[in-house]
């Protein structure tokens, strides 16, 4: 699958799924859901304030059904109550409307009403590159601040196999620096090889091939990996970034979308149930391509097989 187009078509022959919508009063989220539904994607609850979804929803020429709405003005409430839903298992995905990302996470996280699984949650940004020709999955820009070498592991391993269930063969994942060269002083490219060297012992359960560290260009563009004369599988080809930090994945997917015009969806990974977390600021369309991800995803099966180690000296 090299783009959303062919996501689109895989996604339209699978059945509607439901889908639980945290604080739904916003005009592109309405848009994305009102497309979603009339391709048979997925039958929408709409947690918010009545009065302004129903303005939203006029505004965007959608047929919002009363029944499918539940009041509850406060955002926090409603977000509870969407992530609630899913928990219970009467929804199949959870999605993010207009609120603040970590007032979201704190519903996701409850102790007893929210998604979590036991292992770790990471946010994917799946990148469609016109000019690569191929999706690129980006992780972690939401969700994980500063991993150390164990949470990378994890988040490696949750985009590892979305990017599998999206069709690629032993995804290709270059761990990214600053530079491409291992530095004492910089821990992320410590990092990269410590991971480039658990794939080489088959530490993680799903086929893949890790090299690192890498900086952007080395990492994506076969040329510039050849004028630094970088060899191997990952240089130059990657299909997935894990990045060193929330800063660097968040500023590097909005800059593809804004200034690379690149289509993006963002994924919440490793929770009970596909959740989509996507920005206020983000388009419908992307908003959309989200749902759809989500809907593909639904199937992915997961094998938490992660081994890390003593470390001795």
């Amino acid at each position: 699958m090299k783009n959303f187009d062919a996501l689109l078509r895989l996604v339209a022959h699978q059945p509607r799924r439901r889908l639980s919508v945290a604080v739904a009063q916003d005009y592109t989220v309405i848009e994305a859901i009102r497309d979603a539904e009339a391709q048979g994607l997925v039958q929408a609850v709409l947690f918010g304030d009545r009065e302004s979804i129903l303005e939203e929803a006029e505004r965007a020429q959608y047929a919002v059904r009363e029944a499918d709405i539940v009041h509850e003005p406060d955002p926090l409430k409603a977000a509870l109550g969407a992530v609630s839903l899913a928990s219970r298992g009467e929804a199949d995905i959870v999605m993010k409307g207009y609120l603040h990302t970590d007032d979201f996470l704190r519903a996701i996280l409850h102790k007893e009403q929210g998604l979590r699984t036991g292992a770790i949650m990471s946010h994917v940004f799946i990148i469609e590159s016109r000019n690569l020709d191929r999706l690129i999955f980006v992780a972690d820009g939401a969700m994980n601040m500063a991993p150390d070498l164990e949470q990378k592991a994890a988040i490696l391993l949750n985009t590892v196999h979305m990017a599998s269930a999206f069709g690629i063969m032993r995804p290709k994942v270059a761990v990214l620096a600053a530079v491409e060269l291992i530095n004492p002083a910089m821990p992320a490219t410590l990092d990269a090889a410590a991971l480039a060297q658990m794939s080489k012992r088959r530490q993680f359960s799903v086929d893949c091939e890790v090299d690192g560290p890498f900086a952007l260009d080395n990492a994506v563009s076969e040329i510039a990996a050849k004028h630094k004369k970088i060899s191997g599988p990952v240089a130059g080809w990657a299909d997935v970034l894990l990045v060193p930090n929330i800063e660097a994945g968040n500023i590097l997917a909005k800059a593809l979308a804004y200034m690379g015009n690149c289509r993006l969806a963002g994924l919440l990974v490793g929770a009970k149930v596909p959740v989509v977390l996507t920005s206020r600021a983000d388009t419908a369309e992307s908003k959309l391509l989200s749902i759809a991800s989500a809907v593909f995803a639904i199937n992915l099966q997961r094998t938490l097989w992660l081994k890390v180690g003593k470390v001795h000296y």
